[in-house]
């Protein structure tokens, strides 16, 4: 279905998507998207590729905006509104409503004016070439294939807080989430939020009257999933005490004394460069590559550049500045 210069292409329709795939590996022709990190993922998994990508919501973080909703973005740069949410709507359904079609057209209706607007702020202020590179290593980014990690529901925020009980609730939660993602292939936080499972974990409910309370909790989740949560939940009262889960304690990783007195340099650095460069302290030194900066301790920004993830644009920028902080410690 098409309107003015919109397609909207229904993948439950198609089922084969592929006929779109020599269109997003062509060099000269540029994907335009907004926020797109989970869809690439979902796009790439189902073997697509990407050659050339421009991420409004990155482009822009670099130019200092901290609200990256695209309606606000829209509002700011194009004084255009979009249309009611329909971000909570059933989008499995068919047919689509004309209010859903109508989203889903002013969702990429005005990208491409967008684009061309946070373009002409970064070229002049120098940062373009820095949001390429960004939108580059995300159209690179190979997709991690999901591990079953029999675990990885201790490592939610809380869960070392819950009883043994509560955490065999927890784990019991964890499974069904991953296992509903699989089937409905969704992403699992669609499914269910960590911070729901932990709620759900802290207050186990009896019926569905006492879903209803739990943050994430809707009641399009409840019609869907509320009768497996309550099961979730009984499967793990019933288990004998000795079939609960613990958690092991692992002594926390101690770094040598230098590497931890570039870590401290390194954030102070931030902390008194990004108001200066008007950019998050995230984005100007995510916390994953102070870790890795200070563990190598370059002297010399071609040493920096050449670290995992630090980027040419932040060696060329910011290289001098980081070298000093190191050196300072």
């Amino acid at each position: 279905m098409s309107s003015r210069d919109v397609w909207l292409v229904d993948p439950l329709a198609l089922g084969d998507l592929t006929p779109l795939a020599p269109v997003f590996t062509t060099p000269s022709v540029v994907t335009v998207l907004h926020a797109g990190d989970n869809d690439l993922v979902q796009l790439k998994r189902r073997g697509f590729g990407f050659a050339s990508l421009f991420d409004t919501s990155i482009a822009a973080r670099f130019l200092g905006a901290t609200a990256l909703g695209l309606d606000v973005l829209l509002q700011n740069y194009l004084e255009v509104e979009l249309p009611p949410s329909k971000q909570r709507d059933d989008w499995s359904r068919r047919p689509l409503s004309e209010a859903q079609r109508r989203y889903a057209e002013a969702d990429v209706l005005h990208l491409f004016a967008l684009k061309r607007r946070l373009t002409e702020e970064l070229m002049r202020m120098g940062r373009f070439s820095w949001v390429e590179e960004e939108c580059a290593a995300l159209a690179a980014q190979p997709v991690v294939q999901r591990v079953q990690d029999p675990n990885a529901f201790a490592g939610l925020k809380g869960a070392r807080d819950l009883s043994p009980r509560n955490l065999g609730i927890l784990q019991e939660l964890y499974e069904l989430r991953e296992r509903l993602a699989r089937e409905t292939d969704r992403p699992p936080f669609k499914i269910l939020g960590e911070e729901t499972l932990v709620r759900l974990a802290q207050a186990p409910p009896d019926d569905v009257t006492q879903l209803a309370p739990i943050p994430g909790c809707t009641p399009k989740v409840i019609a869907r999933w509320g009768e497996a949560i309550l099961s979730a939940v009984a499967r793990a009262q019933a288990l004998p005490e000795d079939s609960l889960p613990t958690l092991e304690r692992h002594p926390r990783l101690r770094l040598p004394a230098i590497v931890a007195r570039r870590i401290e340099s390194l954030r102070q650095w931030r902390k008194e460069a990004a108001p200066r460069f008007g950019l998050e302290p995230g984005l100007l030194l995510p916390n994953r590559l102070i870790t890795i900066v200070a563990v190598a301790g370059p002297r010399e920004p071609d040493a920096l550049a050449s670290l995992d993830g630090v980027r040419r644009w932040r060696a060329e920028t910011f290289g001098a500045e980081i070298i000093a902080a190191l050196a300072s410690s």
